[in-house]
């Protein structure tokens, strides 16, 4: 819920720590992550061509899975992490640090994506995640997730940043503008609604309940 920020302010965001320095490392250009996130899953897919017995159809496909699992992680995490429930104030505060300053400022370049250490940090952390649960399959699996990640990263950047293309790619800008001005609590999916649509979190509350008092009368 974003009930409690003030109306989207369209300039750089304040600092989130008295430190200078880690202000400076809470920041980073978009361009960053993504060629970290690519060249980390470049390097994972050079060790698993050198290494794995692996059929390239059976590559490929679990490389696009990787890529098709990253929207699923991507919708539960905007979801249920960016926007957890703020009984206490601990948890206001934890929130606005990670996600809530970018609702707050939505068109600061700098916050739009976590910043190089942390983004290190997770790619590091998912590799030992899926290699307990993949084994060596995770070689080709995690870089599919990571050039999901990268991907995300481009859209949401360029939706922040740029008018809306006279495409199907349109409808992702207006998604997001709905969550961003319209209803926090709805459209968390940024490179795809696929899985608002299965969650049931396309529609607002307000126009679901306002359509079930219509039925009713």
């Amino acid at each position: 819920m974003l009930k409690q920020y003030n109306k989207p302010d369209n300039k750089e965001s304040e600092n989130l720590f008295e430190q200078p320095i880690l202000n400076r490392l809470s920041r980073t250009h978009i361009s960053v992550p993504i060629i970290l996130f690519i060249v980390y899953g470049l390097a994972l897919l050079a060790f698993h061509i050198w290494n794995s017995t692996l059929s390239v159809g059976l590559s490929i496909a679990i490389f696009l899975f990787g890529c098709f699992f990253f929207t699923f992680i991507e919708y539960i995490v905007h979801r249920y992490v960016f926007h957890l429930s703020l009984h206490t104030e601990r948890r206001k505060h934890f929130q606005y640090m990670i996600h809530g300053v970018h609702h707050h400022h939505p068109k600061d370049k700098s916050r739009l994506a976590m910043p190089p250490l942390l983004s290190i940090t997770i790619a590091t952390v998912l590799l030992f995640v899926f290699k307990l649960i993949l084994g060596s399959y995770v070689f080709v699996f995690l870089p599919g997730f990571l050039f999901g990640y990268a991907y995300y990263l481009m859209i949401h950047y360029i939706v922040h940043i740029h008018r809306p293309p006279k495409n199907i790619f349109k409808h992702l800008w207006i998604n997001h503008s709905i969550h961003h001005y319209k209803d926090g609590e709805i459209a968390f999916g940024v490179t795809s609604p696929l899985w608002d649509y299965i969650c049931g979190t396309m529609k607002s509350k307000a126009t679901d309940s306002v359509s079930v008092q219509s039925k009713d009368n």
